[in-house]
């Protein structure tokens, strides 16, 4: 039954029931927060192991407790290696966060320069691609410096690439891109072959242009036995001669700690120089003995992949109930559309355009907190007011379906408002 071919007096006596149900929320006093994609009480006691080791000294006889070894401890940065599908010699490893590489990275190009190019500083107007829906850590970092974001269009095979093809080309001003490019925030969407090889074959007017190639989620599966491939976007690189283009980023956040997992950064040699010397000024030696508590866990766990599959198995069932309400209850209403993935840690909630702060205004006040309606947008201004991130990690099952039930109540009852504002 859609909401749009329904006659007024029917839409008014809609809004009546629903109203009478969404009262009914208001008494539950509810308290509960899905607005970012925390991992799960079980999922942190997957990494228990890596407190209880006392290890100092690695495979390779370093001794983690002391200086040196700026790089990173070896034996990680190789096994990282494998998964971010760069040499080992090309990945230099942080400490916790991919977003302060990511931070880092923008800064020093901002006051530095990058390759030999003058600092983004000095070049007037410096802009960045950003596709959206997207990663709201993303555009606040850019917007910390005043860098002018462009939208970019995103659909199932990832970015509009005409649109970035012609604006990176014609453009000097135009000096990065923000991509997740495996189970993207918030869509879930993986990009496409061609996609990545158009990346890769990219010609930018700019010679300091740089991919923030942000692959947070690449071993993120929900069905770990039918996962998801992402094209190599470095080994593309390299053949096409663009090897400086991509800063690759990866971290143990959601496999281990959050706060307290393993950051790293792959990228060309040129690229891993500059970022070494500028890392050698900020700090001698990054944290080996967390390095060293890492690889022993992920050794011991038999590989990342057997890791992930227990984040899974946690994962799984709570995406697979939104999906299973947000299907019944508002499947052929016409007031919302959604996004399946099969991995990553959000899925992406489109209402009528001019409904998602209503909506997520009404979620709010009887008790449920999602992420502010327009943060997957750079500026916090989603053009349409139609998107929601929807993050079904952290709370449990019952209280994810307690949730999810007043998301669709409260998007039917924006979208029966709405149509009748517009009658």
């Amino acid at each position: 039954m859609l909401y749009q071919d329904l006659p007024r007096e029917k839409l008014v006596e809609l809004r009546k029931e629903l109203s009478a149900e969404y009262e009914e929320f208001r008494k539950a006093g509810l308290k509960l927060d899905m607005s970012r994609g925390k991992p799960g009480l079980e999922q942190l006691g997957i990494a228990h192991d890596i407190l209880t080791d006392d290890s100092c000294v690695s495979p390779g006889g370093i001794d983690c407790r002391n200086y040196g070894n700026p790089d990173g401890l070896p034996e990680l940065r190789e096994l990282f290696s494998a998964v971010m599908r760069v040499p080992a010699s090309n990945v230099l490893l942080g400490e916790n966060s991919s977003l302060s590489l990511m931070y880092n990275c923008v800064m020093w190009a901002y006051i530095f320069g990058v390759g030999g190019c003058k600092p983004w500083s000095q070049c007037g107007n410096v802009k960045f691609l950003c596709p959206v829906p997207g990663y709201d850590r993303h555009f606040a970092i850019t917007e910390e410096f005043g860098i002018e974001m462009i939208n970019v269009a995103m659909d199932g095979s990832g970015p509009d690439m005409d649109t970035v093809e012609k604006l990176v080309s014609s453009d000097p001003s135009i000096k990065g891109i923000w991509c997740v490019p495996k189970y993207s925030n918030p869509s879930g969407v993986t990009y496409s072959d061609e996609t990545v090889r158009r990346f890769a074959a990219l010609r930018p007017a700019a010679k300091d242009f740089r991919i923030f190639w942000d692959n947070a989620y690449c071993v993120h599966e929900l069905y770990p036995d039918d996962a998801v491939q992402l094209a190599d976007l470095y080994g593309e690189c390299v053949k096409n001669g663009t090897q400086d283009m991509p800063y690759i980023f990866f971290s143990t956040s959601k496999i281990t700690y959050a706060g307290g997992g393993v950051a790293a950064v792959g990228a060309s040699d040129s690229n891993i120089a500059e970022l070494k010397r500028r890392t050698s000024i900020r700090t001698i030696c990054t944290d080996k003995l967390n390095q060293l508590r890492h690889y022993d866990f992920i050794k011991a766990s038999g590989g990342i992949e057997n890791i992930m599959r227990k984040h899974a198995e946690h994962l799984r069932p709570r995406f697979e109930k939104v999906l299973e309400i947000l299907d019944s209850e508002l499947s052929g209403t016409g007031a919302a559309c959604w996004t399946r993935p099969s991995g990553g840690y959000f899925i992406s909630f489109e209402t009528l355009p001019g409904c998602a702060k209503k909506v997520v205004a009404s979620c709010k006040e009887v008790g449920v907190k999602l992420t502010p309606a327009g943060a997957t947008y750079p500026y916090r201004r989603d053009p349409h007011d139609s998107n929601i991130r929807i993050a079904p990690s952290c709370p449990s099952i019952e209280e994810l379906t307690v949730a999810t039930r007043l998301l669709c109540l409260c998007t039917k009852l924006a979208t029966v408002e709405a149509l009748l504002s517009s009658n």
